[in-house]
Formats: structure tokens, C-alpha cells, sequence
């Protein structure tokens, strides 16, 4: 070890040293923990490996095959000093449990329709009478997608000093701000900065749960936006059926919901509920009905008026079933975010064709990673949601 360590010494004359090596990273060999066994026996033979190449015995490219963090783990382990954290996890894809997912051919203003008529229940007709007439009608819904990106460019040295491979999370990163997005861009349809958009849940579409106290979540309230849900109906007047929806809260809701789902039993009064001293404990019913508890990060982030952002809830039927509240669309073969990086413009001299893209281009040795993303959406049915300020 001691004819290691003088090797050190002497490669350190000669601007080689643990410094140059490293950088600011380095730390001397000789603090290191030298009575462990594994880390003595691992040092020496990287010494008589260095030894036999420094003085000519062995070939460079034995030093080039051998040397590297994955064949000595202590060594590199002892002199490096420096970590790089992970990047924030990522919250799961939330949005399709909540709207439907489509597909469009081009950036164009694309159409979804809706047909309603002739369902209502059948008429007699009458010996020698005419067939009553049914009329028809249709909606129409619109939207287009659009084009969004990122381009996060740096230089051919901040990639050669990134020892820690931090550069190299970053199409990871600009992978992962296309799914917020996506998921941004979908609470945004139906939460505005005062609460649940005003044009689509209102009294009018039979679909906001009247403010005051008892709209907070509770028992109470979530009876109340099932009854609507359940009491919406079509044009012909047929009730709807919304299979099992989907409840949606903001992150400050998360426990008062939970508490809510895993109540075993609740105490309600009998009949109609009206004031009266009977009094009946049933099993918990809202898991039967809920499929599943969304819980929203984005709602605070969007909704920021008073403190709306940590009350408005929003009850949202099956997408799959029937009609959807909302759609999102995204570009036919371009469903996923598209990572590109820049390709280098420049050509070593002796050939060999264009180098590496992450040997940069040619005037400024830049390097650039872009993600491109297309999708868009809109609003649609809004006898498939309930909201409610919560307060």
C-alpha cells in the first residue's frame, strides 16, 4: 500500500493527482478507513494496476478497461464525498379517472356530437291511428389541441463537469412537466380561480350543491350531490345511469374523506330524513357508490380564491359510461410527450461522419433537449358532475 500511495504522490507531481481526477470532489487517500480488510485489498490491487501501467509493464487501455466506479465501489465510494439527490416524486396520473381520453387527426377545430330523441317510452297507438313522430336533436361539442414544449439548452462543459450525472435526469424532468401539464390542464376545465367553473356547474344544470354549511363534505353533503346525480335525467325524461363515480377533493379533504369511506356504520334519522326522534344506524354506504377517492393537488393551485381552494369537491360519473363530463384529446401519434435532443453539426477532422449530440454543434459547443407535447380538451356533460363549494 505504502508503494501505492508514493505512486499517487508521484503522479500528483506530474498533474495527475486525486485532484485533477476529481475535482473539488477529492478527498486525500490517506483519511480513508484502512483497517477494513475489503478496502486494503481492493486498494492494492488498484495499485500494483496502476504501478504496472505507469512504469510500462501493462498497456493503457488495461487502466481504461479496469478503472471505474462499478469495479471499485469502496475506493470511489471513500474518496467521493458528494451525492445527488432525486428529483421530486412525481403524482400519479389522475385525470383519466375523470374524463374521457380521445384522439385527433390534426390542429384543427375538431367535433363531438350528442344525439338525443326518440328514447322516450313508447306511446300507444291506437287501432287505424298514425305513429306518433319523435324529433330529433343534436350537440355539438368543440375543441382543438394545441402545441406545448420546453427546450432546456447548456454547454459542452457544464456536461463534462456534471460528474454526478445530474444533466443526464433531464429528459426525465422534461418528461415528467408534460404530465403536469396534462394533469393542470384538465382541472382546469372544470375549477376556475373562485371555485367550480360557474358556466358549467350551476343551478340551472341541476349540478351544484346549493352553498352554505351543509355543502361542506360530509354525510350529509354527499347525499345531497348523489341525489342530484342520480336524479338527472334526458331529454325524453329517461333517468341516466352514471355507474360509479369518482370523488374528488382537494389534498386538505384527504383525511375528512377517508374518515368518511371507512365509517362502518352512520347514524341517520328515519323516514325522509325530516326532524325526528327515530333513528336508524345503517352500514356505510358511500363506499358501495364511490369508485374510487381522487385526490386533486392541483385544486388549491388553480382555485385560489379565499378558502375555496381547500373546500370545493366535485363528484364526476364514470367516463366510460355514456356521456363523459370532459374529454382530452391529444394528437393521433403523438399521444405521448416526444423527447428530442440536438444533433451535432460538427465533423472531426479525419472523418468518421458527425459526432455525438453530446459533443455539441459546431460554433458553440451547445447541447439542447426539447420535449413537444399536443393535447387539448373541453367540457361536455354536465349531467355527469356534481360540484360544491364546501362551504
Amino acid at each position: 500500500m505504502s508503494e501505492f500511495l508514493d505512486l499517487l504522490e508521484t503522479l500528483k507531481a506530474e498533474d495527475a493527482s486525486t485532484q485533477r481526477l476529481f475535482g473539488d470532489a477529492g478527498q486525500s487517500i490517506r483519511r480513508t478507513k484502512r483497517d477494513s480488510p475489503i478496502y486494503r485489498r481492493a486498494l492494492a490491487e488498484a495499485g500494483e494496476l496502476v504501478a504496472a501501467v505507469y512504469r510500462g509493464r501493462k498497456p493503457m487501455h488495461y487502466l481504461q478497461e479496469a478503472m471505474s466506479t462499478s469495479d471499485f465501489p469502496l475506493l470511489f465510494g471513500d474518496i467521493l464525498d458528494r451525492q445527488l439527490l432525486g428529483i421530486y416524486e412525481e403524482w400519479p396520473t389522475i385525470w383519466p379517472m375523470v374524463a374521457k381520453r380521445g384522439t385527433v387527426r390534426d390542429f384543427r377545430l375538431v367535433s363531438r356530437f350528442a344525439t338525443d330523441g326518440a328514447e322516450a317510452v313508447l306511446a300507444e297507438v291506437p287501432q287505424g291511428s298514425e305513429y306518433p313522430e319523435a324529433a330529433m336533436s343534436e350537440t355539438r361539442y368543440q375543441y382543438s389541441v394545441k402545441k406545448y414544449g420546453r427546450r432546456v439548452p447548456f454547454f459542452w462543459e457544464v456536461f463534462i463537469n456534471d460528474d454526478l450525472d445530474g444533466l443526464r435526469s433531464t429528459p426525465e424532468r422534461i418528461a415528467k412537466a408534460a404530465r403536469m401539464s396534462e394533469e393542470r390542464f384538465v382541472t382546469d376545465l372544470y375549477a376556475a380561480v373562485a371555485g367550480p367553473d360557474a358556466t358549467f356547474f350551476s343551478v340551472g344544470n341541476a349540478n351544484l350543491v346549493p352553498a352554505g354549511a351543509s355543502s361542506a363534505l360530509s354525510i350529509s353533503s354527499l347525499t345531497t350531490a348523489f341525489t342530484m346525480l342520480w336524479k338527472q335525467v334526458d331529454k325524453d325524461g329517461n333517468p341516466i345511469f352514471t355507474g360509479r363515480v369518482r370523488l374528488v377533493v382537494p389534498p386538505a379533504l384527504q383525511v375528512t374523506a377517508r374518515n368518511i369511506m371507512n365509517t362502518t356504520q352512520i347514524l341517520v334519522a328515519a323516514g325522509s330524513g325530516s326532524a325526528t326522534v327515530d333513528q336508524l344506524t345503517v352500514n356505510n354506504w358511500v363506499p358501495a357508490q364511490i369508485d374510487e377517492l381522487v385526490v386533486n393537488p392541483w385544486l388549491p393551485i388553480i382555485t385560489t380564491t379565499g378558502t375555496f381552494k381547500d373546500t370545493a369537491w366535485y363528484l364526476f360519473a364514470d367516463p366510460g359510461v355514456g356521456r363523459p363530463a370532459m374529454e382530452m384529446g391529444f394528437l393521433r401519434g403523438n399521444e405521448a410527450p416526444a423527447l428530442f435532443v440536438k444533433s451535432s453539426n460538427a465533423m472531426r477532422i479525419g472523418g468518421g461522419g458527425l459526432t455525438a449530440a453530446e459533443d455539441g454543434d459546431f460554433d458553440t459547443d451547445g447541447i439542447a433537449y426539447k420535449v413537444r407535447h399536443c393535447f387539448g380538451g373541453t367540457l361536455m356533460e354536465p349531467k355527469a358532475a356534481v360540484g360544491s363549494f364546501g362551504q
